[in-house]
């Protein structure tokens, strides 16, 4: 099966002084043990971005842009890509009128719409309550894989 990563696990993971670096690393590694299939999608790529070239002092990660370009071309290796298709607006467009979604959650439903559309029913994210109105998907929380990479 396959599991679309959040924004925050990438982060997360080239962040090695994060508290939430190792469950990171850690839920990537049981996740592949389990045969699933990493992917990343357009959206992910994009929030990436604005958090490596953000300064420290606002929540970023205070990279270069040569960094950022080099930590997403890295990136890009690591996960199945998946790209953007025409119907991925259309998708958005109904999970945001349905579930009322506003703001910065909308960033969150265009990642989800993009499950949707590449059929990828699965999502690893920290942020697992910003995540539940959508029924369309299941959510795994990094949390739930601590100590099961080692012992696979």
């Amino acid at each position: 099966m396959s599991v679309v990563l959040d924004t925050n696990i990438l982060t997360r993971a080239v962040q090695p002084a994060h508290p939430s670096h190792k469950v990171a690393l850690d839920s990537l590694e049981a996740l592949r043990k389990q045969g699933e299939d990493l992917c990343i999608v357009p959206q992910n790529l994009y929030e990436f971005w604005v958090v490596a070239t953000r300064p420290r002092g606002v929540n970023g990660l205070a990279m270069s842009i040569v960094e950022a370009q080099v930590e997403i071309a890295s990136v890009k290796k690591l996960f199945r890509f998946l790209n953007e298709t025409s119907a991925l607006y259309e998708q958005w467009e109904r999970l945001v009128s349905q579930h009322a979604v506003s703001g910065r959650t909308a960033h969150d439903a265009r990642i989800v719409a993009a499950m949707i559309v590449h059929s990828v029913p699965q999502l690893l994210t920290f942020n697992s309550d910003d995540f539940k109105r959508f029924s369309d998907i299941v959510v795994l929380n990094p949390n739930d894989f601590v100590g099961r990479a080692s012992s696979s």
